[in-house]
């Protein structure tokens, strides 16, 4: 990897890289193939989901699977890891890592190059379900954290409510995630698709949720809420997961299940139509392992308001209360359900929301921005190393 002019030699270090699903997987490959298309070199370094040795190269990113000998609370870990990255760390001018990986960051501050190279971290979220594993990993993390350049989080409550980015808020910034929202908001193709999907669904009004089927995304209390709501409110749940037999056994209880339809698999443009076609979109988190909800943003570029949680993460930053959908009770179905009743039963208010929303989305929350802050952060990254 060779540099030239301002151009950035870029290591970025996570679990793992799309196809794997997650909201820090998608963001870290849209950032890396956003700095690729701003004339930086990118090289990103993560786990295959499998047992095996894996290179390409993707949108001009060149993508690094190590083989995952096992994986322990969440943590991929790969035999092969460390030696790879100070190698990988050695030949490039900054290093990217996105928090938590526990592995990753204790392997880095084992290598000799992370006192050579300047790092950078964007810290995603707490360690919130493995109280074992982090009373164990404090010590580390605040040596790794105080080691780094720079700290970005998504939004202000991300710094406000960790214990380890409090103590470092001088070194910390708040950089808004990048998403394709002109895409979502401007596409034709979608829009008419849209039409299909009510059409199918004899044009009754749609709550949708897009997420994986498991404990912190709510999905219970999502069922759950269903009870509350009119019987002609159709349920359309995007995602898969551990959870979702239990789901579908729930509203069969309830006496919903004809509402409750569960999709495995979208690709990105019927994903993009679902969200047109939505009247409402509700992310219903109890736990901040929900950092921030991209899929918030996306609805809000498709003019979707959102109902979602207040939990203490980013997620009511994604979603302004009263302005771009409302936040509510954390774990309350009845509050869940209140909130989508009222955006159901007001079509002028949900039609202002729906265009606040959108408005934001096409003005904080673009790709180019995101490149601009980062791109910043990078530059002083690696003036202040010099």
């Amino acid at each position: 990897m060779e540099g030239e002019n301002n151009d950035v030699r870029i290591l970025m270090v996570n679990k793992y890289y799309p196809p794997h699903v997650g909201g820090i997987e998608f963001h870290v490959r849209d950032l890396a193939e956003a700095m690729v298309r701003a004339g930086h070199e990118v090289r990103v370094l993560v786990c295959n989901n499998e047992n095996a040795y894996l290179e390409e190269t993707i949108q001009g990113v060149e993508v690094v699977r190590l083989p995952r000998d096992f994986e322990k609370a969440s943590t991929p870990v790969s035999f092969y890891f460390r030696k790879t990255l100070e190698r990988f760390a050695l030949e490039a001018d900054l290093v990217h890592f996105h928090f938590p990986y526990p592995f990753g960051e204790f392997e880095w501050l084992r290598t000799k190059a992370h006192k050579k190279v300047p790092y950078v971290v964007t810290y995603h979220t707490d360690i919130v379900r493995q109280k074992l594993a982090l009373a164990l990993y404090r010590p580390f993390l605040k040596r790794f954290l105080a080691g780094a350049t720079r700290i970005m989080a998504s939004s202000p409550q991300v710094i406000e409510y960790s214990e380890f980015l409090k103590p470092l808020e001088a070194k910390c910034m708040q950089v808004n995630f990048g998403l394709p929202v002109e895409h979502i908001a401007h596409n034709e193709a979608a829009a008419k698709r849209a039409q299909e999907l009510r059409a199918q669904l004899s044009n009754h009004p749609i709550v949708l949720f897009v997420g994986r089927l498991v404990y912190y995304k709510g999905v219970d209390v999502l069922v759950e809420a269903m009870r509350y709501t009119a019987d002609d409110v159709e349920f359309i749940v995007i995602g898969k997961g551990e959870l979702h037999d239990a789901m579908i056994e729930k509203a069969r209880e309830l006496g919903c299940e004809n509402r409750l339809h569960i999709i495995d698999f979208a690709d990105d443009e019927e994903l993009i139509a679902w969200y047109h076609a939505a009247d409402v979109f509700t992310l219903p988190s109890v736990y901040p392992s929900e950092a921030f909800g991209l899929v918030q943003i996306e609805a809000h570029a498709a003019h979707t308001p959102v109902v979602s949680t207040l939990l203490k993460s980013g997620v009511p930053y994604a979603n302004l209360d009263g302005v771009t959908g409302f936040s509510v009770e954390v774990g309350s179905a009845p509050a869940l359900a209140r909130g989508i009743n009222q955006l159901l039963n007001d079509d002028e208010l949900r039609f202002k929301l729906g265009e606040q929303a959108q408005v934001r989305a096409l003005t904080e929350f673009t790709v180019e921005a995101m490149v601009r802050n980062v791109e910043a952060v990078y530059e002083a990254a690696v003036s202040a190393h010099v």
